[in-house]
């Protein structure tokens, strides 16, 4: 995920031009319709109001997570992204790729460099980028296979730390329970085949062709400490509860490990 600015100029100004609303949000959350007031007042904020911080997200990528733990249950998670510098990237991670994308969670991509600064204990809550891109299943919506390629080239050596706080995937109309750490997908067989194939179908692509087309680019040896979850280090947040002496108890409200969910039917 770290590129220059050099290519980022060269590879990703075709980003606007990224498709119609091809994934839809899944849940709609409760509430009354917005007034004509409120549509009054977010044209005058579109018009009037700075937003640099927005405007940095320019480059989307699609791709898949799973539950920390429960590789069962799996989603397909649209990435817009900033770069910060040579080394860090920010993600915003929604649940869809048009108007009505919910925001799911975050990632914080880092480079090989910066990865190993770190702690072991904090290398267990990263994965790795190399599986996704070596088989094709992350990819960069809307802009040419040859310059998707010099991206992928990049994130390939990349790491990756994703909180999801919205757990669309399952049905959940309102950001409820706690945070869950995501991780990826690291060799075949793991991913649901027909999920793929169904987010394949929808974005007029083909993971299997991107996966041909990558066999030449470098990839390098990942680090023992991250995709901890291979060692069976698994890490989640847990609701705990304190007195006013500072007690903790776990709560009985914490969020539970989440339920399978049915696979897209083809083409959906």
């Amino acid at each position: 995920m770290t590129l220059s600015k050099r290519h980022i100029a060269m590879v990703l100004v075709l980003l606007a031009s990224c498709g119609e609303n091809e994934s839809p949000s899944p849940v709609q959350p409760p509430g009354s319709p917005t007034t004509t007031r409120t549509d009054a007042l977010e044209a005058g904020a579109t018009l009037l109001q700075r937003k640099e911080p927005l405007d940095a997200l320019n480059t989307y990528l699609d791709g898949f997570h799973f539950y920390n733990g429960s590789m069962e249950q799996q989603m397909e998670a649209h990435h817009y992204c900033s770069l910060l510098n040579e080394d860090v990237t920010q993600c915003v991670i929604y649940d869809g790729n048009g108007s009505d994308a919910k925001i799911m969670g975050v990632e914080y991509i880092v480079s090989g460099k910066v990865f190993e600064t770190l702690p072991p204990n904090e290398k267990h809550l990263w994965h790795s980028h190399v599986y996704e891109v070596r088989s094709g299943q992350l990819i960069a919506p809307g802009i040419p296979e040859t310059a998707e390629k010099v991206l992928m080239a990049k994130i390939a050596g990349t790491y990756g730390k994703t909180w999801h706080t919205w757990h669309t995937d399952q049905d959940h109309a309102l950001p409820l329970g706690t945070p869950m750490l995501m991780m990826g997908f690291t060799q075949d067989g793991q991913a649901h085949a027909q999920r793929v194939e169904a987010r394949d179908q929808r974005l007029g692509i083909a993971s299997a062709d991107r996966r041909e087309s990558r066999a030449d680019l470098e990839y390098p040896q990942i680090d023992s400490d991250a995709d901890a979850w291979q060692k069976g280090i698994v890490v989640q947040l847990q609701a705990v509860r304190k007195d006013r002496k500072g007690n903790g108890r776990k709560g009985n409200d914490e969020f539970n490990p989440p339920q399978p969910v049915p696979l897209p039917a083809d083409g959906q």
